[in-house]
């Protein structure tokens, strides 16, 4: 009996030490867009709901061209301050960590990089209103960017020097450069790879160090939510731009054509879409002045004949203004010409088609009810002496006139009193 005890005893202590040696979850996201807001605030709440759940790390796979330093220094301050590791992985092959996304890199408690993949080109660009940035501001820019670079490398035991050239030189390096120059922890064909590669790896996480238990554990995927996809759709540059034309072309035509209702109300919110998206993309007033100058000739075109001249500079000055209106150096955050060229485009077949539609629809003749009725011709079929009948619009009235009228002859309508019309001779 003793020993059925005991067995029982020592078979019951070895599954609560499995049990309690069992790796806890590995939340993964996937960050692959431009750092801007949506994507600052989808790898906080990650990281919270990462924590909350008691993943043991989050790992973020990472392809990015760069961002905003405002969402790069809210994502490296969630990073810094986060309870569980966190683990950045440039990946897949042919994937970036460039600009922002090398400082992110620098800053998780692991950075991994897959082979065929590159890190650096953090130097600071000018994203103000001004398009030829005062020097000695600039070089202040890039001194504090530096000295961040630097202290986060720092931290992170990673190369201070290396960090510190990526801002003021553009430096970039390959995966294994990465890894040879001590910029990353490990290079890993896969994330599989990598979860084995760091298993056991000791890390520190605030003020007190975590030993990673990575090897066979899945990863638990989590799908940016389509509130943060939205977001971040319409904050790309190109998105934005043409939300902002499609709220012009809305307002524009409820104004020309009250009580549509369906343009104003659809123009209204891409105005409200747009103004969002520019938020965090700073933009050209210059620009923006150029655009509205630009539809402004559009809309003098329709009521004033300048045998085009109005429309050519309406196209040149869109085009101008849309160039202008977010000019940066990177690629990734200006509109592209595909995009101006297709509205131009559409904004003069707008205004040449369906605008001026819709005004010379505004401004011409009434022609139902009885205000059609007034200049419309018409034929006498009694003799009128003061009062008589005459067909018009395909029906017959009883019509008055101040002269008399013979029976056939060609009239014209000038007042309509109730059921009774006042006409005139048609004077050939």
């Amino acid at each position: 009996m003793k020993k059925i005890l005991c067995t029982i005893l020592l078979l019951l202590l070895c599954c609560s030490g499995a049990a309690h040696g069992a790796a806890k979850d590995v939340y993964q996201i996937r960050v692959q867009n431009v750092i801007g807001p949506p994507v600052a605030q989808f790898v906080i709440d990650s990281i919270k709901s990462a924590t909350s759940a008691d993943a043991q790390a989050l790992l973020i796979l990472l392809d990015t061209p760069g961002g905003l330093d405002t969402s790069m220094r809210e994502i490296i301050k969630a990073i810094m301050d986060s309870k569980i590791p966190v683990i950045v992985y440039v990946f897949p092959q042919g994937a970036r960590a460039a600009s922002a996304g090398a400082i992110i890199l620098l800053a998780s408690n692991v950075a991994a990089m897959a082979p065929g993949t590159n890190v650096g080109a953090a130097h600071p660009v000018s994203i103000g209103k001004e398009e030829k940035p005062d020097k000695v501001m600039m070089k202040k820019v890039v001194q504090d960017a530096e000295a961040y670079a630097k202290s986060i490398a720092k931290k992170r035991g990673r190369n201070v020097d290396w960090a510190g050239k990526a801002v003021t030189q553009s430096v970039s390096a390959t995966a294994e450069d990465a890894l040879r120059m001590h910029v990353i922890d490990v290079v890993a064909e896969s994330v599989d790879d990598l979860l084995t590669q760091i298993d056991g790896r000791s890390v520190e996480v605030g003020d007190k160090r975590v030993t990673l238990k990575t090897k066979g554990v899945k990863p638990k995927e989590v799908e940016m939510s389509l509130k943060y996809r939205f977001l971040s759709t319409i904050t790309d540059p190109n998105v934005a731009y043409i939300l902002m034309m499609l709220g012009f072309y809305g307002i524009l035509f409820e104004i020309y054509s009250p009580g549509a209702i369906f343009p104003g109300v659809i123009g209204g919110i891409c105005i409200i879409l747009a103004f969002y998206a520019f938020s965090s993309i700073p933009i050209s007033f210059a620009g923006l002045g150029l655009i509205l100058l630009g539809i402004i000739f559009f809309i003098l075109e329709i009521k004033v004949v300048s045998h085009g001249a109005l429309s050519i500079a309406g196209v040149v000055s869109l085009i101008i203004g849309s160039v202008m209106l977010i000019d940066l150096p990177s690629e990734w955050l200006s509109i592209s010409w595909v995009s101006i060229f297709v509205v131009v485009a559409v904004t003069v077949l707008f205004f040449v088609g369906v605008l001026s539609y819709a005004i010379k629809a505004q401004l011409s003749k009434v022609r139902t009810g009885k205000e059609g009725l007034i200049g419309e011709e018409g034929v006498a079929r009694t003799d009128i002496r003061e009062s008589g009948k005459v067909y018009v619009h395909g029906e017959l009235w009883n019509a008055q006139s101040e002269e008399s009228i013979g029976e056939g002859e060609r009239v014209i309508v000038t007042e309509v009193k109730g059921m009774t019309v006042k006409v005139k001779k048609e004077r050939g």
